[in-house]
């Protein structure tokens, strides 16, 4: 049954919400600074506190080394050595002190690439628990939130982007990725803001 804010159907016990890399490294001043993230933590962490035993956050999580990244990925962190974990705080891996605290009961799934459905645990742990809607928060919309939603779509899942509890650190691409979850993947994918998500999901 259809609701006035999302067109197929409120939430349930099927549903859980994915939040995407709200680490320290992003929301801290590095060179990976995203300034949104401090904007929309309040939005993230009302949904992970109220849905904590559905919530799973990911963290983007970097090889040792460089030279133990495949491929593209070693030019990557050739170029951002000071994030490969023999370099960086493990602080800074970290999920925010307020998201935290909710593991458990909340999860954490770490992943070496964008998308969290690179491998096969997470599909596995959502199979198992008769998940099939995501609720998607984090960051950043036009990278790691973009290949998640499109790992989710992929696998037949129904995915729910809170548009004012994603960010990026590009205004442009958030904006513009927002524009192309509304338009180009209506049957797959839905939008909402955060205070409707919570009055919907029962």
């Amino acid at each position: 049954m259809a609701s006035d804010a999302l067109p197929f159907g409120r939430l349930g016990r099927h549903a859980a919400h994915l939040c995407v890399d709200f680490q320290n490294m992003f929301l801290e001043p590095t060179p990976w600074h995203v300034p949104w993230l401090v904007r929309i933590l309040p939005l993230v962490a009302e949904i992970a506190r109220r849905k904590a035993e559905a919530t799973i956050f990911t963290r983007f999580m970097p090889p040792h080394r460089a030279e133990d990244a495949p491929g593209a990925w070693e030019r990557y962190y050739e170029r951002w050595r000071e994030f490969t974990r023999e370099c960086i705080d493990p602080r800074l891996l970290e999920l925010a002190p307020p998201l935290a605290g909710l593991v458990p009961p909340a999860m954490v799934i770490d992943k070496p690439v964008y998308s969290p459905f690179s491998g096969l645990r997470i599909d596995r742990l959502l199979r198992e628990r008769s998940i099939d809607t995501l609720v998607v928060t984090g960051a950043e919309t036009d990278v790691c939130v973009l290949a998640t939603v499109l790992g989710a779509m992929d696998r037949g899942y129904r995915v729910i982007v809170v548009t004012d509890a994603v960010c990026s650190s590009a205004d442009q691409g958030h904006d513009a990725l927002v524009r192309q979850y509304q338009r180009r993947f209506s049957q797959q994918l839905e939008t909402i803001d955060t205070e409707t998500l919570l009055r919907v999901w029962d």
